[in-house]
């Protein structure tokens, strides 16, 4: 690792404007000592791109830098005891506020949950006391602005090398503290592309359990933040989040509907990849694939893509029918796609997967999305889509109303993932739905939509002298099946061809 990061850190922090309340604090209490920490310097060293700005302040009041900070931008004081600031600059370039706090020490007490733990600031606090009470050691290092020193207490620099996530002193007792920790260790290995410590990952297992305990009816760890750790450990690495939650029980624990997959037969003339469960595994496997990307591109994979492929296959083992059991002339799946959804629902609602807004376009999950995917992952496979009717195609594939897109590429991971009994993947029916979608989106000169309607409601109504109701919209349908048909290209002709229609 080269420290010499660092350095250009430190350079490149001092010349923005943003940051200029470091000199302004040098120069209002000369005794300051002013620390980067946490998740910028870890990433800094990774060579990892890491707009997250930590500070420490030690020697200087709270109230004395409350009002340097105020004469620079907007100060919001969290808690007085914690000790933090959220500050904002005058004229500020960032997307977030800028963490400002006083070295800080955490008493556990309770039960594990994330407010079980009383934070304590102290402006005369060693660094290396502050660095004690982090999560993990890569999370553990501070760098001194002033000195230009590296203050690595607990050896994360070795493990960055080594590339192994492990806890600030005993596993155990780190977790105790606070068991969203448990989820935390895995995202981090997700994001990281780390091993978790064995030591650590046995605490992981041993104490997963808690994760779904409760307290007067409350969670100890809220659902909010079970998913938040989910999501963006599945989002950075699918497979390897599902075997490392899958190995140390947190399968069983938060989604135990997904272990009904494992030893779910499938017929192998269509399934020699095995399983629903290593289906569904080769699946993920195909998002993060160079073969996905150069289909799609580096950016086009999110979490509903992700946990709609996760649960693409999850009504598999609740609707499976064999020779030997139900007299079938192979084993079926009747209706999976359907009873999947719902279970897949069920799940998101349970764990509050909407949890991150609509406006962070990677990690939002709209639970009806994801059902709405899953439900329809067979459309284009099940009926041949070259029967299907324009509207009928652009209804799953090129409508704003559904995510259509989505729905492709979780389509193309599922066809990628299953292997036919000559060994081989059979694209040619994906191919077939591409194919359709170009066409109905070249009619528009438009390749990332279809053209839009020649007419609407009004339209029709007025044409045809009717009143609204059902028989506007299946007007409406017609004659946009006419002009996705190429019969009609202009408004003038969309109600030529519907007043020919109704007449017919």
């Amino acid at each position: 690792m080269d420290v010499k990061k660092l350095n250009k850190l430190s350079a490149r922090v001092k010349r923005k404007k943003d940051f200029s309340f470091i000199s302004a604090l040098q120069k209002s209490s000369p005794k300051a000592e002013i620390f980067l920490v946490g998740g910028i310097i870890r990433d800094t060293l990774l060579g990892r791109e890491s707009k997250d700005y930590d500070f420490v302040v030690r020697n200087v009041p709270l109230r004395t830098l409350q009002q340097t900070l105020k004469k620079l931008g907007t100060v919001n004081l969290v808690g007085r005891t914690f000790g933090v600031l959220k500050f904002l600059p005058k004229h500020a370039t960032l997307d977030e506020h800028i963490d400002i706090a006083l070295p800080r020490t955490d008493f556990a007490f309770g039960s594990g949950g994330y407010k079980d733990v009383k934070t304590q600031s102290n402006p005369k606090l060693a660094i290396t006391d502050d660095l004690s009470r982090r999560d993990f050691t890569v999370n553990a290092m501070a760098w001194n602005m002033s000195q230009k020193l590296l203050i690595d207490p607990h050896g994360g620099m070795r493990d960055l090398e080594r590339k192994v996530i492990r806890t600030v002193g005993d596993p155990i007792e780190r977790f105790h503290e606070d068991f969203t920790r448990i989820l935390r260790c895995i995202r981090f290995s997700c994001q990281l592309g780390f091993e978790i410590y064995p030591k650590v990952l046995r605490a992981v297992a041993k104490l997963a359990r808690h994760l779904k305990e409760q307290r007067d009816g409350v969670f100890i760890v809220p659902r909010e933040m079970v998913a938040h750790e989910l999501i963006k450990a599945f989002v950075a690495d699918p497979v390897r989040a599902l075997d490392v939650c899958d190995e140390t029980g947190i399968v069983n624990i938060l989604m135990p509907e997904l272990l009904t997959m494992k030893g779910c037969q499938q017929p192998k003339n269509f399934h020699q990849e095995g399983d629903v469960w290593t289906h569904t595994r080769l699946a993920l496997y195909i998002l993060m694939s160079p073969q996905y990307v150069k289909q799609f591109g580096k950016e086009h994979i999110n979490a509903e893509i992700v946990f709609a492929t996760l649960f693409h296959d999850l009504g598999k083992p609740y609707t499976i029918q064999t020779p030997k059991k139900d007299h079938t002339d192979r084993i079926r799946f009747n209706n999976h796609d359907v009873v999947g959804a719902e279970k897949a629902l069920d799940i998101m609602k349970r764990l509050s997967f909407s949890v991150f807004p609509k406006t962070n376009e990677r990690l939002h999950v709209d639970p009806d999305n994801v059902a709405w995917i899953v439900r329809h992952h067979l459309v284009g496979y099940r009926n041949d889509i070259d029967a299907m009717r324009e509207t009928t195609v652009e209804k799953y594939f090129i409508s704003d109303r559904f995510p259509s897109q989505s729905l492709i590429k979780v389509q193309y991971a599922d066809t990628a993932a299953t292997i036919h009994d000559d060994r081989k993947v059979d694209f040619s029916s994906f191919r077939k739905i591409l194919r359709r979608v170009s066409a109905i989106k070249r009619k528009s000169g438009n390749k990332k939509s279809a053209p839009p309607p020649l007419v609407d409601g009004n339209d029709v109504m007025q044409a045809l002298k009717i009143p609204s109701g059902k028989a506007v919209g299946e007007y409406l349908e017609k004659v946009r099946e006419a002009q996705l048909g190429g019969k009609v290209n202009t408004k003038a002709l969309a109600l030529r061809w519907l007043k020919k229609s109704a007449r017919i």
